[in-house]
Formats: C-alpha cells, sequence, structure tokens
C-alpha cells in the first residue's frame, strides 16, 4: 500500500491538549507500511464539547474540515457525540468513523454490557439519545459522569481517581462488562483504568482509528 494513503482524526472542540493527548494514544496504530495518521484540531470550535448546541455548532465545523480535506482516505470524528457523522457521510465518499459508535461497537465485541464514563451530567442525555439512535440501549449498563470538564482532564492525580470511582459503580452495581471512556480526553488513562478495575476499557478514538486504518488496508 502506497505510504500517501492518510486518515484525518479530527478533534471538534478547539482544546489543543485534548488533540495531543489523543494523538499519543494512536501511536500503535501508525504502521511502517500504514497509513499516515494526522490529527487535527477544530480551532475555531468550542474549548470543549459538553452540551448539545456545542455539538451542534462542531457539526458545521466538522464537515467543512472534511470537505477542505477530501483528498484523505477516512476519517475520523473525535468526539463522543460524533458530531456532524451524518452530514460528513453525505460530503464525502470516504469512510467516516465517529469514536462513539466505533467505540460502542468496539464494546459490544468485548462483553455482553458497556458502560459510558462520561465528562458532565449533561453529556449522558446526549449520549443516550444517540445510543437509542443505533439500536442499542439494552446491552447499555449504565452512563455515569466523572463531574468534570474537558479542560480538568489534564489534571491526572484528580481524573483517574473520578474514573476508578465511577468506573467501579458501573462495574459493581451497573453490571457493566466493560467500560468506555466518553471523551478523547480520557486516553491516556485507559490502560491504567483497565489495570485497576480488571475488566477491558475501550478508548473509542483507538477504537474509531483501528475501524479506519482496516478500511483503509483493505480498501473498502
Amino acid at each position: 500500500m502506497s505510504s500517501a494513503k492518510q486518515i484525518i482524526v479530527i478533534n471538534p472542540n478547539s482544546n489543543e491538549h485534548v488533540t495531543d493527548s489523543m494523538n499519543t494514544a494512536l501511536n500503535p496504530f501508525r504502521l511502517a507500511n500504514g497509513p499516515i495518521i494526522k490529527s487535527v484540531t477544530n480551532l475555531y470550535g468550542p474549548p470543549g464539547i459538553e452540551s448539545q448546541q456545542d455539538a451542534d455548532n462542531a457539526a458545521v465545523q466538522v464537515v467543512d474540515i472534511i470537505k477542505r480535506n477530501n483528498s484523505a482516505d477516512a476519517f475520523v470524528i473525535a468526539c463522543f457525540s460524533d458530531p456532524g457523522i451524518f452530514a460528513a457521510r453525505e460530503v464525502t465518499d470516504r469512510p467516516v468513523f465517529g469514536i462513539a459508535e466505533s467505540g460502542i461497537l468496539t464494546a459490544l465485541s468485548l462483553g455482553s454490557s458497556f458502560g459510558i464514563l462520561a465528562i458532565l451530567d449533561t453529556s449522558v442525555p446526549r449520549h443516550i439519545r444517540y445510543i437509542r439512535s443505533l439500536g442499542l440501549e439494552k446491552r447499555l449498563a449504565g452512563d455515569l459522569a466523572i463531574g468534570l470538564g474537558v479542560a480538568e482532564l489534564s489534571d491526572e492525580k484528580k481524573t483517574f481517581h473520578r474514573l476508578q470511582e465511577v468506573g467501579r459503580k458501573l462495574r459493581d452495581n451497573s453490571g457493566a462488562s466493560v467500560l468506555i471512556l466518553g471523551c478523547a480526553g480520557m486516553a491516556r488513562y485507559r490502560l491504567g483504568l483497565q489495570q485497576s478495575l480488571g475488566i477491558p476499557v475501550v478508548d473509542p478514538s483507538q477504537a474509531a482509528v483501528s475501524m479506519a486504518v482496516s478500511a483503509v488496508l483493505l480498501n473498502q
């Protein structure tokens, strides 16, 4: 396969720290003969997508980014609301992967029920609406917030403590057999949380890029 193949991973918010954290987590997919994986930031987006209004505004910007980069071979929308995913699939014939959809599909292959670690309580209704639209609510064990905004996720000690605390509730009280990190900015905590809780933890950005790499390698 030509090294010119490229996957564009779009962070729909304007937080470069989130983009950098996510980009580091994608290193395992940067194969010697694989596609180039380029992470980009929506510089005109909100600092964090924490409401439906944030998601709706970012959706328009995400579609514009895809239009401007339509020579790429695949796209990943790296926000757990998958903002603009349906419109994006209308403006390009290249595959478009949303991290929420990809993360959930990956979790379904790893366990019988999945739990989501959201950032804020206001995120949960938005997640539930999307899961219902995918017809997968019967496999959802629970969706609980850690109570930290996107900008606060850089506080490693505080964030990991909250992820552990809420993850235990989803595992022990809600019966989740797999957990999904509900924000691209949580990527760095996946392995430590999985080791701590003893159940699979899915980073949705990794899940989506894994699917994108497969699609590009197989010319799908």
